[in-house]
């Protein structure tokens, strides 16, 4: 069984550092896009979530080319996250 040991934030920032520029991009794009597509509900938001959702896989094809652990999966996202899957 494996568990998830916490980084310290200073760890992240100089791990991230590390990282080349497109992949630094990518990250803040996969997280932001994930952000607002959790905050886009309703029928009202289908054409916003098909545009997060392209931008969203943009983002990850970049990660995933350079590290697939860094790519957003659809259960990373909290609002995707139902009671039966938990």
């Amino acid at each position: 069984m494996q568990v998830d040991i916490p980084v310290p934030d200073a760890v992240a920032l100089l791990a991230g550092r590390h990282l080349p520029p497109r992949v630094r991009a990518a990250v803040a794009d996969a997280a932001e896009a994930a952000r607002l597509y959790a905050a886009c509900r309703g029928p009202q938001y289908t054409e916003a979530r098909q545009l997060l959702e392209a931008r969203l896989r943009t983002a990850n094809k970049t990660l995933a080319a350079h590290n697939p652990g860094l790519a957003v999966r659809w259960a990373d996202i909290p609002t995707l996250i139902t009671k039966e899957t938990r």
